[in-house]
């Protein structure tokens, strides 16, 4: 009896004949829900309609980072960058709002403010504004490693004053009356049985002195 499965994307029990693989998830997928490979165009190694999506969506990223990664880099030899609209907008690859053509109230240093914090994490903050001639200048506030080291001491500080653990002294103890007489009682009995004769195994008896110089006697 052949074998069914379902596909993953539309949920059509099929055959496993009409199923294929998706190389990147490795589930299975009817024909209609696959597409060749979207970088090279290979029809042998097929994508399921989510994986292709996902390579070719474009990744979330942050606006004004560009801007960000700018100040940082003019921070190692200025301390103040005078920059027009124009040049904003093709540092960020993007327009500005028309609320910072407008009002100067958009170039505030607010932390709450998406575009303000890039310039505020770089280590810069906005010192003149003016919005007819379309220029903004910015002041570098600290340098940028000392921000890092500032915010690693505000985590490691502690919050209440080190109390070191109690020290533990030790006490050597003074061996017992009992343990002393054990002791002296087992030291006695390796003495003695070093000094007893050392037997032999079996019915062997040595023979006395005696009989020993009779023995050398005779075989001389």
């Amino acid at each position: 009896m052949p074998f069914k499965d379902e596909c993953r994307l539309c949920g059509r029990v099929l055959l496993y004949n009409y199923l294929r693989r998706c190389w990147k998830c490795g589930k299975f997928f009817c024909v209609d829900c696959m597409v060749p490979e979207v970088s090279t165009g290979d029809v042998s190694r097929l994508l399921c309609l989510n994986c292709a999506r996902r390579m070719v969506s474009p990744k979330s990223k942050d606006k004004y980072e560009p801007l960000k990664s700018y100040l940082r880099f003019r921070a190692a030899f200025t301390d103040s960058v005078k920059l027009s609209f124009a040049q904003i907008e093709g540092i960020i690859g993007d327009n500005l709002p028309m609320e910072a053509y407008r009002s100067e109230d958009w170039w505030m240093n607010s932390p709450k403010s998406v575009h303000a914090r890039a310039w505020l994490d770089a280590g810069w903050e906005t010192s003149e504004i003016n919005t007819k001639e379309g220029y903004v200048i910015f002041r570098k506030v600290k340098n940028l490693q000392s921000l890092v080291a500032q915010k690693k001491r505000e985590i490691e500080k502690p919050k209440k004053p080190f109390t070191p653990p109690p020290s533990r002294i030790l006490h050597h103890k003074k061996p017992s009356k009992t343990k002393i007489a054990r002791l002296y009682a087992r030291l006695k009995n390796m003495e003695r049985q070093r000094a007893a004769p050392q037997k032999l195994r079996g019915n062997f008896k040595p023979k006395p002195a005696q009989e020993k110089r009779v023995f050398k006697q005779n075989t001389r």
